[in-house]
């Protein structure tokens, strides 16, 4: 089985991150507590009481963006995505491939990064988040990052980014009891899906392929209000004209949501990973725990108890990551 998304703390990356950036807050002992992000002895114990498993390695949140210059988060790419590289080439059946970090506050960089990850480092797609530095990712500027992946015919992983900065409730300064996370990332994920079927992506690449985090954000189980809901596009919005928008796409706007593709990531989930199976099909639902952020048995037993057919379960499991990442087409 290959996981598809799991997250990693490579030392030479660690460290450079530390000489520029020493304090990170809360979300920095988050990951310093999380042994098997960086020490790899931990990580394939962890591994190893999986027979037949391995794992497709990305950064962990937050952004780069919003820690770093621009300088130095594309200095922090280059590195972090050499290290990958090198734990690739080491591990070759434990990490079978890895998905390249990039940072979008320089798009020209970042197409640059994402060519050499991919072409010179064998990167087998990249991971962005879902807003830059506070930025929707469908302003002009990002587009040619899609174009690009489209054209390498590889995935970009999306990854949702949200702190307790952004509060719950006006009256208040931030967001409380880590709400921020647990309904702030799905809302996010959800958001940044709609900007970019909204903004015609899909219509101007349609082999795109986007693999969206935790199961899809809310989108499978608010498919209602996202479809016939959504179909009334304008009618609550006095400011603001959007009643050219739908009539813009091509397709029914619900149908471009199920391009997305979604991971297994929802923490053992037993009525969530459902609806996601329900709502992408197994062809674009693929095996992820979030390791080792998130648990491996939890996430195996929820899916276990998935209605699959054995061929259905090797897709989920393996067959969709290997056709995605074209584990088969390298040299």
């Amino acid at each position: 089985m290959i996981d598809i998304y799991t997250h990693i703390l490579p030392r030479p990356f660690s460290e450079a991150l530390g000489k520029v950036s020493p304090r990170l807050g809360n979300i920095a002992a988050r990951l310093q507590g999380v042994r098997a992000l960086h020490d790899l002895e931990a990580r394939f114990r962890a591994m190893d009481e999986v027979p037949g498993y391995s794992q497709v390695i990305s950064l962990p949140n937050p952004p780069l963006e919003d820690i770093v210059s621009a300088p130095q988060a594309a200095d922090l790419a280059r590195i972090a995505n050499d290290a990958m590289a090198g734990l690739c080439a080491r591990h070759p059946e434990r990490f079978p491939a890895f998905v390249a970090t990039l940072s979008l506050l320089d798009p020209e960089d970042a197409l640059r990064e994402a060519d050499r990850a991919i072409t010179t480092l064998g990167a087998r797609g990249v991971q962005i988040f879902t807003n830059v530095a506070g930025k929707p990712l469908d302003r002009p500027e990002y587009q040619p990052l899609f174009a690009a992946m489209a054209g390498h015919d590889l995935p970009v992983w999306l990854h949702p980014a949200r702190t307790a900065d952004m509060a719950d409730y006006a009256s208040e300064a931030k967001s409380r009891f880590e709400m921020w996370w647990c309904f702030g990332w799905p809302y996010e994920t959800s958001v940044a899906m709609a900007r970019l079927v909204l903004s015609g992506l899909f219509d101007r690449h349609p082999a795109l392929k986007i693999i969206t985090h935790h199961g899809g954000g809310m989108i499978p189980t608010f498919d209602g209000r996202v479809g016939p809901g959504m179909a009334v596009l304008g009618s609550r919005t006095t400011d603001e004209d959007l009643s050219g928008i739908l009539p813009a796409l091509r397709r029914p706007h619900l149908d471009y949501f199920r391009d997305f593709y979604a991971d297994t990531a929802m923490f053992g989930s037993a009525t969530g990973l459902p609806a996601s199976l329900a709502f992408f099909g197994h062809e674009h639902l693929v095996f992820s725990t979030d390791a080792p952020l998130g648990p491996i048995p939890e996430t195996l037993r929820a899916l276990e108890e998935l209605d699959l057919t054995p061929e259905q379960r090797h897709a989920v499991m393996r067959g969709n990551a290997e056709r995605l990442l074209r584990l088969d087409a390298r040299d």
